[in-house]
């Protein structure tokens, strides 16, 4: 007799469009959600890449399909929706993860910096994240069901220097969580942000202290040890952490919590 409690998945039989799906935070929640049982869509601008996580997430007995999405074309994305959800069924969760390159927009004064560059990172966000959010929401509202999803830094919240505009992208898609929620809660569909620290298993964030580091005059590896000092755990958050979180907030355990931002990091923030 097998006394073995059959594992339960929270999110099996759910739908997930991960935008981003290329990138480090993309490809990791997406492996987190394929591994909870969900049906993921990966879409991103690289097909190949792409390509190469939904074999990973086969290749672990996930289910996984990609297509080329740019995620600030409401047209494209509107189509690729429409086609999921006709051949699926429905879309249970859409996580926006899509990221922008920091060179050229961090570690520069904003007395020095362009207006062009200072706006790029919050017309950026902003576009796409009301583009993904309103085409999910117009197949989840009449189901009365579904999650949107979003991903913010720290200095979304604090007073960061040299951070030029993304500061205020950040905040801005802060902003949109909570309007996401006051309008469509009350039709089944939540709205989540998860707010972490830089994390350094991510090529961009090597990048970004890399860009901090020279403008201060220090080391990158001496600047990771000061942001890991701000924390009270005394290390940055890890993708592992994220993506356990990002599940748990996706599933209907979490239903009670929308229109918030889910702190995690490490005590940088405490609210």
């Amino acid at each position: 007799m097998n006394n073995q409690k059959e594992k339960i998945m929270l999110l099996e039989n759910k739908n997930v469009v991960v935008y981003g799906a290329g990138g480090a935070v993309g490809s990791a929640v997406a492996r987190g959600f394929a591994h909870e049982g969900a049906t993921v869509f990966l879409t991103g601008r690289n097909l190949d890449v792409i390509d190469t996580v939904a074999k990973e997430i086969s290749a672990t007995g996930g289910k996984a399909q990609t297509a080329v999405v740019d995620a600030r074309d409401e047209e494209v994305v509107t189509e690729h929706l429409d086609a999921v959800v006709a051949g699926a069924g429905s879309i249970d969760v859409s996580f926006n993860a899509i990221g922008i390159s920091p060179v050229g927009l961090q570690g520069i004064p904003l007395t020095e910096l362009p207006v062009e560059n200072f706006l790029r990172p919050i017309t950026t966000y902003a576009q796409a994240h009301f583009i993904t959010a309103k085409s999910g929401a117009r197949h989840m509202i009449p189901r009365q069901s579904g999650v949107i999803m979003m991903h913010t830094p720290e200095p979304a919240r604090l007073p960061m220097p040299l951070v030029g505009g993304m500061s205020v992208g950040w905040a801005a898609m802060e902003g949109l969580n909570r309007a996401l929620s006051a309008e469509w809660a009350q039709h089944g569909v939540r709205a989540i942000c998860l707010r972490t620290t830089g994390m350094v298993e991510t090529p961009v964030i090597h990048t970004v202290y890399g860009l901090h580091a020279d403008a201060i005059g220090v080391t990158k590896d001496q600047m990771i040890e000061m942001a890991s000092a701000m924390t009270h755990r005394k290390r940055l958050t890890t993708l592992a952490e994220l993506t356990a979180a990002a599940v748990f907030l996706a599933s209907d355990r979490a239903s009670a919590m929308t229109g918030t931002v889910a702190n995690l990091t490490g005590g940088i923030i405490v609210d």
